[in-house]
């Protein structure tokens, strides 16, 4: 079967370097399923899972970045992505936690902002390591 070779890189360097037949991931713009052979694309990504489908399914929690598709490689520029075996699953609730709390402060806007996209990425973290 064709094959994707995906890359996701963050500041800190390289996450993954595979192939993998299909990536699913969610764009700002809605969910994107991209096959080899995709039409070239540039989409900016929401704080998500992105799933690998392959031999060897994987998740990884991708805080924001962006998504670049050509027809046989699919790079993922995130801002933070991790694997599940690298998440601290303690760490992410008590994040989720902290998080919520904050929100239900009610204290100035940019706090308010700041807990809101704190919670979601606590709540990917969370999503990726439950559903391996």
């Amino acid at each position: 079967m064709n094959t994707l070779t995906v890359s996701v890189v963050t500041p800190d360097g390289p996450v993954l370097e595979d192939s993998f037949e299909m990536v699913s991931c969610k764009a700002e713009s809605g969910e994107l399923g991209i096959l080899p052979g995709h039409i070239p694309l540039v989409a900016p990504l929401s704080i998500s899972a992105v799933r690998l489908k392959g031999e060897n399914p994987q998740r990884i929690a991708v805080s924001g970045g962006f998504l670049e598709v050509r027809p046989d490689k699919v790079t993922i520029l995130a801002q933070s992505a991790e694997r599940p075996d690298d998440i601290d699953i303690e760490r992410a609730r008590a994040a989720k936690e902290r998080a919520e709390r904050r929100l239900q402060a009610k204290q100035d806007e940019i706090d308010f902002r700041r807990a809101e996209l704190a919670l979601k990425r606590a709540l990917n973290r969370i999503d990726v390591i439950e559903n391996k």
